[in-house]
């Protein structure tokens, strides 16, 4: 579903968690910076339950909730009964997105989803962003009840993988309701990545992960959503790069040098049609977000630029290929501060548009 037409171009989009109290001060945001590419905001300070792990648990054999403690089980007397039935929901849905028993699998926990589709049925974007967390973040924070990590069980992992791409599903089929001619971006948000291959992980082999990655792109794209990919630390691009996405997100705030560490496999991505989300605006520095001002955003764009071009990158073709987000979810600032740093994201947006000629 790679969009090789420009429509793109230097917009803008934000990450996910917003601070806001109430789910219409949220959309009323959204509706003023990011009409070009909304997003359903996570009410982060509203309800747990918004955070970004337990939004995509419903429904996934294995996840058991007890006493406030989350685990995963797959000794109990039912479970590959379960495991049977959810894999042949999931073919089924794979196969045919309008199968109805896709709304089984659907986020239940996301209060201000609605009002984002509405969003869309009354503006009609070329395109809106959906997430999901990433296959091998959620692993890696999920652990069966003797405290061993999700990630080093084989079935496990294909349970999370396959259930992460029916929640990104039901997204791309309620976009496509609201408007049949927004494109949905959907994110994968991969904060651990950035541990992959220290001895955080020893022992999760590389080809495993991407193997998730892989499942992830291919379903979406084959159901026509741009796969995108978030991570907000220093990691190796190559990975992701070489997944199939077709959109990266990193911090370009904090890390810009460390993606030219992988030039030849941008450029290559960059020449195919991928696309890199700078997350330029900061969120995860305060200080930083409270001193900020457009002049020094457009000179660390220029500077995150620059760092691709020097290694024989056209500039034409990063900037073509380029769009804007903040470093990360705002959720964890104060209102005020994540109404900045969407309205700078916006602005830069808006600027930089003028000083590379690009056409709305």
């Amino acid at each position: 579903m790679l969009d090789k037409s420009g429509r793109l171009t230097l917009k803008c989009t934000a990450i996910g968690s917003l601070p806001h109290k109430t789910p219409e001060a949220a959309v009323a945001l959204i509706k003023r910076d990011f009409s070009e590419i909304p997003f359903w905001p996570q009410m982060v300070k509203i309800n747990k339950n918004e955070d970004m792990i337990f939004q995509f648990l419903d429904n996934m054999p294995s996840f058991f909730c007890e006493d406030g403690k989350i685990f995963l089980d797959t000794d109990y007397d039912a479970f590959f009964e379960d495991l049977e039935g959810f894999f042949n929901d999931y073919e089924e849905i794979t196969a045919d997105i309008n199968s109805p028993l896709l709304e089984k699998y659907g986020i239940t926990q996301a209060l201000a989803f609605n009002d984002y589709i509405k969003i869309i049925e009354t503006t009609k974007p070329t395109f809106a962003k959906g997430q999901i967390v990433g296959a091998f973040t959620l692993s890696a924070a999920l652990c069966k009840k003797d405290g061993t990590p999700a990630v080093y069980d084989e079935t496990l992992r294909e349970i999370i993988t396959k259930n992460l791409i029916l929640k990104a599903l039901w997204q791309i089929k309620k976009i496509k309701e609201a408007n049949s001619g927004t494109t949905p971006i959907i994110f994968t948000d991969e904060p651990t990545l950035s541990q992959l291959g220290t001895s955080a992980y020893v022992g999760i082999a590389e080809e495993d992960v991407h193997y998730m990655f892989k499942e992830i792109s291919e379903i979406l794209k084959q159901h026509g959503a741009i796969p995108a990919i978030h991570c907000c630390g220093k990691c190796d691009w190559t990975l992701p790069l070489n997944s199939g996405f077709e959109m990266i997100n990193p911090d370009a705030f904090s890390f810009a040098e460390n993606l030219s560490l992988f030039s030849d496999e941008i450029k290559n991505f960059l020449e195919n049609g991928g696309k890199i989300a700078w997350g330029i605006v900061p969120t995860l520095d305060k200080n930083a977000l409270e001193k900020i001002n457009i002049e020094s955003l457009v000179e660390k764009f220029r500077t995150a630029v620059n760092y691709l071009t020097k290694k024989g990158i056209d500039e034409k073709l990063i900037i073509e290929n380029s769009i804007i987000t903040p470093s990360c979810g705002a959720g964890g600032l104060t209102e005020r501060l994540a109404g900045k740093a969407m309205d700078l994201t916006k602005e830069l947006s808006k600027r930089l548009k003028e000083i590379y000629n690009i056409d709305d």
